[in-house]
């Protein structure tokens, strides 16, 4: 019952979230007096998606009420959700297989060897909550100080959000950050009241007011690769590409390999 009321009042905060990015022009409605609050009016919302303005609080409050497949799919469209956010809303609906009983992420003997395999390029592991399951040197010479604590293994959220050395590796450390943010709602979304990850997100809540202001915002992404900016002890700031690969038997599970872009000798930054 507990792990139901959390994952409604997950729902309504999704929503409102969701709902309060939306301005009138983007949808047509044309502008009514002054507004209280950011964003449409629970009724506009409502409105668009073809449901009584009644029942839409309900959800948004997290009350225990019952909606179909098809009005959350309403819902979807008239808060303009993309692909990532269409399936959150789904699984807290209740309209997605639910997940599996949360228990610690098993990492296989000869999956564990793959990030050592691909030395010198830093390569690690990571679980669904950012857990760090496996890496080799080249990741510990480029994320510093990611460590483990003495009752649980390192985790990459915790470095960035709470690791001083973070924010002078990271170059663009708040773009990346928000980016790593969103990335874990995905997961925790799934995972309602399991400890590793309310456990995390509570320990990131206390000690940083970045997320502290970012989490109510309720933005969703999934992995993906991309490039980033990194200061190298010696060699200022680097450009890398890094690729995720998620793995088959653990789709949580994912496997993230960095190289260097190649840059002209003259266009190397010393930061």
């Amino acid at each position: 019952m507990r792990q139901q009321s959390d994952q409604r009042r997950e729902l309504g905060a999704f929503l409102r979230s969701r709902r309060e990015r939306i301005t009138p022009d983007q949808v047509g409605l044309p502008h009514t007096g002054r507004r209280r609050t950011p964003g449409l009016r629970r009724e506009e919302i409502a409105l668009l998606a073809g449901m009584s303005a009644t029942w839409y609080t309900y959800l948004e409050q997290g009350r225990d009420v019952r909606a179909s497949y098809q009005v959350f799919d309403a819902l979807a469209s008239a808060l303009r959700l993309d692909r990532h956010e269409r399936g959150h809303l789904f699984r807290l609906a209740g309209h997605a297989p639910a997940a599996e009983a949360e228990e610690p992420e098993p990492l296989a003997v000869e999956v564990a060897a793959v990030p050592l395999l691909l030395q010198p390029h830093p390569a690690y592991i990571i679980g669904g909550n950012y857990d760090v399951l496996s890496r080799n040197q080249a990741a510990d010479e480029l994320f510093p100080h990611l460590t483990a604590a003495a009752d649980r293994p390192a985790n990459f959220a915790r470095w960035v959000f709470l690791e001083p050395v973070a924010r002078d590796v990271v170059v663009d450390w708040e773009l990346e950050a928000r980016g790593l943010l969103a990335r874990l709602r995905t997961p925790a979304g799934r995972h309602p009241g399991d400890v590793r990850y309310t456990r995390l997100i509570d320990e990131l809540k206390a000690g940083s007011p970045e997320v502290r202001a970012w989490w109510p915002q309720y933005e969703v992404q999934a992995r993906h690769g991309g490039r980033k900016r990194l200061r190298r002890p010696g060699r200022g700031v680097v450009d890398f590409a890094y690729t995720a690969f998620h793995l088959a038997e653990q789709p949580e599970q994912t496997l993230v390999v960095y190289t260097e872009c190649e840059t002209e000798p003259g266009n190397r930054q010393r930061t």
